[in-house]
């Protein structure tokens, strides 16, 4: 197979995904970045359905696509009615877009009982629509709903209704798995009985509620589909679509189908990132290729391995699909997760050295009392430096001090519930010693304040970091309010980000030690001495 088209439909099905509302900027935006990837065809979604839609195909002409061709999508005309004189066709004409999808009923059970007309009625509907929409100068695809539900329950009716998309000159029909309950021998199956049937384009539209969009649009493919529908992270209604972010490398790297270019492949990680990051939903770890977790090893002999043959447990290379390998520290790593590591961030740790296995029982030390080190590789970062006796430190914690009150302020001044949080921090820098103080929402951030305050008159380049995430846990619920804590932060200089760890059973020096690795982190990277610590 020489040529499979990628349609995404991310700005409708994805949309659909409970969660989910896009603006009209940014349906544009993520038009803009997905065209990046070298998609074929996006979705812009359903002009006759909303004025959002509506609005966002007429400003979608303001944007320049230069792989992509932009489509509307809409159904077929009502009963009874003729396409001439139905609105949504008349929309999605009026669209300016030169591809439209319309959906058309593929199950006799649903043309019956839930589009109530006859099984005639739905065929002349479906010829007399796409028939029109071809005389207007379109390109025209065809959604086949619950077209498996319904080869299996009337598999004459369900040919005779692709028969009727064919014959009317739709320019691809495409089987939609509307439910997602179809296995890949099934869909297999169909797509070649389809493709006996009809000289047309075939293609697959997959939902995952059954966790195998993925595997149903790959065995479509096998089976001489040319054409497959998904949306960026497999955003949709219940369970979700077929993941493109899983269908595209599979196709390029594993099936040999030039789909995309390696270049646009390349951009696979960021457009997922990107589109995450609009949907506002924290990006999924643990999806495949383009999680961050994807290809991170913990098991000690998974990564003595890799250290020998980077594939050795990983299917592909990261860097194809813009990922990276990622190496754990925890107590239950070895000692090659140390030395891997190390040397991921440029300090060579001799392999029959005392550092490894020093560092590794720290390590084993620290997360038995709290910490943890495989979602916080900067602080774990920080502890190999600080291993070596000549690093150092871009400063130093003399003393710091939190007050948390109510009633120091004058009641003219304070509103209800006002509480006042102050934090005063004593640092070494540069050999001076820094006092600085500073209020705040709440105590983490008097002390956020406090810090930053003291250190910006050393280094102002250090406004750039920011505070993204805070979470804290409680690891030993039932000892109440003595707990030990565990504090995570996630901080960005815009650029990148990076996880930083504090534990204790103080939830404020827990912060602290979060929050002191996450600035020191950024500076001594800034300053380059990760790659300059002598060996």
């Amino acid at each position: 197979m020489t040529r499979v088209d990628l349609y995404d439909t991310t700005l409708r099905d994805g949309s659909q995904r409970e969660g989910i509302s896009f603006t009209v900027k940014d349906k544009l935006s993520i038009a803009s970045k997905i065209d990046q990837l070298g998609i074929h065809y996006i979705e812009g979604g359903w002009p006759g359905s909303n004025p959002k839609d509506a609005e966002f195909f007429k400003r979608a002409r303001e944007i320049k696509l230069k792989n992509a061709r932009l489509v509307a999508f809409g159904s077929t005309c009502r009963p009874g009615l003729k396409p001439e004189d139905d609105s949504n066709l008349k929309m999605l004409i009026d669209s300016g877009v030169g591809v439209v999808n319309i959906v058309a009923k593929g199950s006799d059970m649903h043309v019956s009982q839930v589009l109530e007309t006859s099984l005639e009625e739905n065929l002349r509907m479906i010829k007399d629509s796409v028939s029109y929409l071809k005389s207007q100068g379109l390109e025209v695809f065809v959604d086949i709903e619950h077209a498996f539900d319904g080869y299996k329950n009337n598999p004459s009716y369900t040919l005779e209704v692709l028969r009727a998309a064919g014959d009317a000159g739709s320019d691809c029909i495409v089987l939609c798995d509307t439910n997602g309950g179809a296995l890949p021998d099934e869909i297999s199956i169909m797509v070649k009985k389809a493709l006996e049937n009809l000289d047309v384009d075939i293609g697959i539209h997959a939902h995952n509620d059954s966790e195998l969009a993925v595997a149903n649009s790959l065995a479509a493919v096998r089976a001489g589909a040319r054409h497959v529908e998904g949306t960026i992270n497999g955003y949709g209604e219940r369970c979700g679509n077929a993941n493109l972010c899983s269908i595209i490398p599979a196709l390029k790297i594993k099936m040999g189908i030039d789909c995309v270019s390696n270049e646009e492949l390349a951009l696979l990680s960021e457009v997922s990132h990107f589109v995450s990051e609009v949907a506002n939903l924290t990006p999924e770890a643990h999806m495949p290729y383009v999680g961050s977790s994807a290809f991170s090893h913990k098991a000690g002999l998974h990564v003595s391995g890799m250290a020998k043959w980077v594939l050795s447990y990983q299917h592909v290379d990261p860097a194809l699909v813009g990922n990276k390998t990622r190496t754990l520290v925890s107590e239950l790593a070895g000692r090659s997760n140390i030395i891997y590591r190390a040397k991921e961030i440029g300090v060579p740790i001799p392999p029959k050295g005392k550092e490894a296995q020093k560092l590794l029982e720290q390590v084993k030390d620290l997360e038995s009392r709290g910490f943890q080190y495989e979602n916080a590789e900067a602080s774990f970062d920080l502890l190999v430096h600080r291993a070596f006796p000549d690093y150092q430190s871009p400063f130093e914690l003399v003393d710091f001090m939190v007050l948390v009150e109510k009633r120091r302020r004058s009641p003219s001044k304070r509103s209800e519930g006002d509480i006042l949080s102050e934090g005063m921090v004593k640092v070494k820098v540069n050999g001076q010693i820094m006092h600085t103080v500073a209020e705040g929402d709440g105590p983490v951030n008097a002390l956020d304040n406090a810090l930053r305050k003291a250190l910006l008159q050393q280094y102002p380049s250090l406004s750039v970091v920011k505070l993204i995430d805070y979470k804290v846990r409680i690891l030993e619920e039932s000892t109440g309010t003595e707990s030990r804590v565990r504090v995570l932060l996630e901080s960005t200089d815009g650029a990148d980000q990076w996880r930083t760890v504090g534990s204790s059973t103080n939830i404020i020096e827990a912060s602290w030690m979060a929050l002191a690795d996450s600035l020191e982190y950024w500076l001594v990277r800034q300053k380059n001495q990760f790659s300059e610590v002598s060996q």
